[in-house]
C-alpha cells in the first residue's frame, strides 16, 4: 500500500481557532487549566511566527459559552473574527467557510473547545469538502480523556492528521537553520524542559 506524506506547509496552511471561549473552557477536564492555556497560546504563537492566516470563531458568545479568550483576540486583531449566532458546527456558518476559501489555502490546522463537537464537526465537514485537516490535539479540550479519545478516533478514521502544537511548529519550520533563536524562543517560552535545554546550550 502506497503512502503519501502530506506535510504541513507554511505557504498553504490556515490556522483555525474554534470556540476558545471563557464559558466553554470550564468544560475542559482532560488537561489542567494552566496546561491547556499554555498549549493554546503556544499554538497561537506558532501561527504568528509563521505568519499563517488565522481565523477566530465563537459560538453563541452572548449566551453561556461566553466571550473568546482575550489573549487570542489581542494576538490577532486584524484576523477574521466570526461570531456565529447559533450554529454549533462552524462549517454551517457561511462567513466562516468564506473566510477559509478567501485564503486560497488547502491545509487547515484546527483546535478548539470542545474536541468532540466544536473541533470534530468542522473537521469532518472540511474533509468532505476536500481540505487536508490537521487537528491540534493538545490545544483542544473536552470533558475527559475517554470522550477525547473517541473524538480523535472519529476524526482520524475520516482522514484527519492528529498532531500536537510542538509537532505542528517543527513540521512548519522544517530546518533549524531557518531561525534557531526565533523558533527556539517559542519552544522555550512554552516548554520548561526546552527552556532548560536552551539555557544549557547557551552556557557552552
Amino acid at each position: 500500500m502506497s503512502f503519501t506524506y502530506k506535510r504541513l506547509n507554511k505557504d498553504d496552511a490556515v490556522l483555525l481557532l474554534v470556540d476558545h471561549q471563557a464559558g466553554l473552557l470550564s468544560l475542559v477536564r482532560d488537561y489542567t487549566p494552566d496546561e491547556f492555556k499554555n498549549n493554546v497560546l503556544a499554538l497561537a504563537d506558532i501561527g504568528k511566527f509563521f505568519k499563517l492566516p488565522t481565523i477566530l470563531t465563537t459560538s453563541f458568545e452572548t449566551g453561556p459559552n461566553g466571550p473568546i479568550v482575550p489573549e487570542l483576540k489581542a494576538m490577532f486583531p486584524d484576523s477574521p473574527y466570526i461570531a456565529r449566532p447559533g450554529q454549533i458546527n462552524a462549517w454551517d456558518n457561511e462567513d466562516f467557510v468564506n473566510a477559509i476559501k478567501a485564503t486560497g489555502r488547502k491545509q487547515l490546522i484546527i483546535a478548539g473547545v470542545v474536541t468532540d463537537v466544536c473541533v470534530t464537526f468542522p473537521t469532518l465537514s472540511a474533509l468532505e469538502a476536500g481540505y487536508d485537516v490537521f487537528v491540534v490535539t493538545d490545544a483542544s479540550g473536552t470533558f475527559n480523556t475517554s470522550v477525547r479519545d473517541a473524538a480523535l478516533n472519529r476524526m482520524s478514521q475520516a482522514g484527519a492528521q492528529l498532531m500536537n502544537w510542538f509537532s505542528v511548529g517543527c513540521e512548519l519550520h522544517r530546518d533549524w537553520r531557518n531561525d534557531i533563536e526565533g523558533f527556539g524562543g517559542i519552544l522555550g517560552g512554552h516548554l520548561p524542559a526546552y527552556a532548560n535545554l536552551i539555557q544549557s546550550f547557551n552556557q557552552k
